[in-house]
């Protein structure tokens, strides 16, 4: 039993590459392992515009309010000239670039905003340029570097206000109190801490975002295994019945036609029942989440497996009753009896089998015993029957034995949890 002894693993070859065939049109969504990579690229896409609307609507609020605050605040601060209007736009102008260049966009406001308040001008909304250049560098995770460069601005006004006030404009002027220099701490505070905010709530939703791209990986590549492994029992159990099959008709076709006619009859048959299951394994890729139109097989069907096995040339025997099981119990416990004899068919120089199903401590108990010894014959199999059972059992919290017996037969033993019978 070749395929026993040395087993291949993982998805078909034409699969291993990254994905299925560009012309698979009918899986189901999430085949593509670069799903989340062309998200994350979208995303860069979308930063990397360059932010015109919001820029000129925001420098156009800052020179228009900035001409407002000039005439509320005429003869208390210098008037509101050409180079002032200029420091506006330029501060305003900055924050073209505040998704490519964050902490110089920020670092260039911070600096055009006290240059405006060192010349003495009107008090107004020139802080929002900061605001918003800080929340990008914030967000984007230059949080360091904002934090440092809104520590500059407060203490460059402090430096302003309480220090220099008296070289610089407008004449007269007094030392600003210490009430408002407790408003501007708390402003610059308050802006860190919502920006601060945005970020871990920013990065919470790409942590969630990528978890369910993983998420969707790990559902495509269990359904890729589960077809994998459906397509595979089916198709060698029948195939090699077929085989078989077809080696007795074309041996009988000359001296016993009637028996060659049985034969050829086995073969339309078991054809049409593995066209059946196929078709209803490829239902679900072409709809996928649709319900099957044919219930899955279980081990109510193990005479019809006898029966199969039989038209091959291979007695079973059955002993035990098989337990009520869950579905996914049920079709797992049926591919693996299928699979193992399957296999005795292939591979082993017995032509009797023997199946026997227990259930002990809540466990059910599945062993297939042949005879022996093996052939070495091929009847065109892929060498993934053995990891398929051990899938299949491990999938449900089970176990696959397979080995020699002393006496020269081959044993298979599958170990499987019994679920509740109202899962049924």
């Amino acid at each position: 039993m070749d395929e026993q002894r040395g087993p291949r693993t993982g998805p078909p070859e034409p699969w291993r590459a990254g994905g299925p065939p560009r012309w698979w049109r009918h899986g189901p969504p999430g085949w593509s392992r670069r799903a989340a990579e062309r998200d994350e690229d979208l995303e860069s896409a979308r930063r990397a515009r360059w932010p015109w609307p919001s820029t000129v609507l925001l420098t156009a609020f800052v020179v228009i309010g900035s001409g407002f605050a000039d005439h509320a605040q005429a003869g208390e601060r210098a008037a509101l000239d050409p180079w002032g209007r200029a420091l506006l736009f330029v501060s305003g102008a900055l924050l073209l670039w505040r998704w490519r260049h964050p902490v110089a966009v920020l670092g260039g406001t911070v600096a055009a905003v006290l240059v405006y308040l060192g010349a003495g001008y009107p008090y107004g909304p020139v802080f929002l340029t900061v605001a918003v250049a800080c929340f990008t560098a914030v967000v984007s995770g230059r949080r360091y570097a904002a934090w440092a460069a809104m520590g500059t601005l407060w203490a460059g006004h402090l430096l302003l206000v309480h220090l220099l006030y008296r070289w610089l404009p407008p004449a007269g002027d007094d030392a600003a109190s210490w009430t408002e220099e407790i408003v501007v701490a708390t402003w610059v505070v308050a802006l860190l801490a919502v920006s601060e905010l945005a970020r871990v709530r920013r990065e919470q939703w790409a942590r969630e975002r990528a978890e369910r791209a993983r998420a969707e990986r790990r559902r495509a590549d269990e359904e890729r295994l589960r077809i994998a492994r459906e397509l595979h029992d089916v198709l060698a159990h029948s195939i090699s019945v077929i085989n078989v099959q077809a080696g007795v008709g074309l041996a009988l076709l000359d001296s016993d036609p009637e028996q060659a006619r049985t034969a050829l009859t086995t073969i339309k048959a078991q054809s049409k029942e593995a066209l059946g299951e196929v078709r209803q394994v490829l239902d679900t890729l072409r709809a996928p989440g649709a319900a099957p139109r044919a219930p899955a097989p279980g081990l109510d069907r193990l005479p019809d497996l006898v029966e199969q096995a039989a038209g091959a040339g291979l007695t079973v025997t059955v002993e035990g009753e098989p337990p009520r099981l869950s579905p996914g119990a049920d079709l797992a416990a049926f591919r693996i009896v299928q699979e193992a004899l399957t296999n005795v068919v292939r591979h082993s120089g017995s032509r009797e089998a023997c199946v026997r199903v227990e259930r002990r401590d809540g466990r059910l108990r599945l062993l297939i015993d042949d005879d022996g010894p093996a052939t070495g014959a091929d009847a065109g199999g892929t060498g993934n029957g053995l990891a398929g059972m051990r899938e299949r059992a491990a999938a449900l919290g089970g176990t696959i034995e397979a080995g020699t017996r002393p006496d020269g037969g081959f044993r298979v033993l599958a170990v499987l949890p019994i679920e509740a019978e109202e899962d049924r």
